[in-house]
């Protein structure tokens, strides 16, 4: 159960990490790009979109800088180091 719960951590880690390199590239309208954006979004938006109501992106000149997937990074490595050890 333990390397279980710690295999799950590992990988929304990593399907975080694509999200946020995601942003930085347009949304393909339609095709296999975009079906692999979307699941992204349906898996990361759950968590992600509650702590942007607790701290709302900043917006600097054009660019907004979205924290909530920094503040989620720190929680799972919160989580790893005292469930993972």
């Amino acid at each position: 159960m333990k390397t279980a719960l710690c295999t799950l951590l590992s990988i929304y880690a990593i399907i975080l990490l694509v999200r946020v390199l995601s942003s930085w590239f347009p949304r393909p309208y339609h095709g296999p790009l975009r079906i692999a954006f979307d699941l992204l979004y349906d898996v990361t938006e759950p968590l992600m979109r509650p702590l942007r109501k607790i701290i709302p992106p900043m917006r600097m000149g054009m660019v907004g800088l979205d924290l909530s997937p920094i503040i989620l990074f720190i929680v799972i490595g919160i989580l790893q180091r005292a469930i993972c050890r």
